[in-house]
């Protein structure tokens, strides 16, 4: 859905640090425990960051956030009205939020893509390889909006 970023942690950090500095991304976000952390370690600040509280399905520590925070449900597999609201609300304003997440987080690119403003970068993790990093354009938005219309219906 975007750019994959292949290498180790602290390259892709420096690699996104220049990165940022120099696109200043209208809004930026970042989906995962993993990703998020790294990204606020290196002092790089999302203006919407997503976690669940789990790296690899295994249970971690909640990242330390300064910010105001909301929880929403979203089982594995799905994307919830719930959470598509609170991703709407929080993109369409650029909000500093955190969205913690009980479920699964990684289906939730799906409608920041969709709701971020044209411009906005969406970083999250590619387990053993990087991070993806996706700057939202025309076509990924119009991609996703595609995507999304036909999934199933719970």
């Amino acid at each position: 859905m975007g750019d994959l970023w292949i290498g180790d942690v602290e390259t892709n950090l420096e690699r996104l640090t220049k990165f940022v500095e120099e696109k200043t991304p209208v809004c930026l976000a970042t989906v995962g425990d993993f990703v998020s952390f790294n990204v606020l370690a290196a002092d790089v600040h999302p203006d919407i960051v997503v976690v669940d509280h789990r790296i690899m399905r295994k249970s971690v520590d909640p990242i330390e956030l300064d910010r105001e925070y909301v929880n929403v449900p979203n089982p594995p597999g799905t994307i919830t009205a719930e959470s598509q609201t609170v991703l709407y609300d929080a993109a369409r304003e650029c909000k500093h939020l955190a969205v913690i997440v009980d479920g699964e987080e990684d289906l939730l690119v799906l409608p920041l893509m969709a709701f971020m403003p044209l411009g906005s970068v969406i970083i999250y993790g590619q387990p053993r390889e990087g991070m993806v990093v996706i700057t939202l354009t025309d076509e990924r938005r119009q991609w996703v909006m595609n995507f999304m219309a036909n999934m199933q219906r719970a």
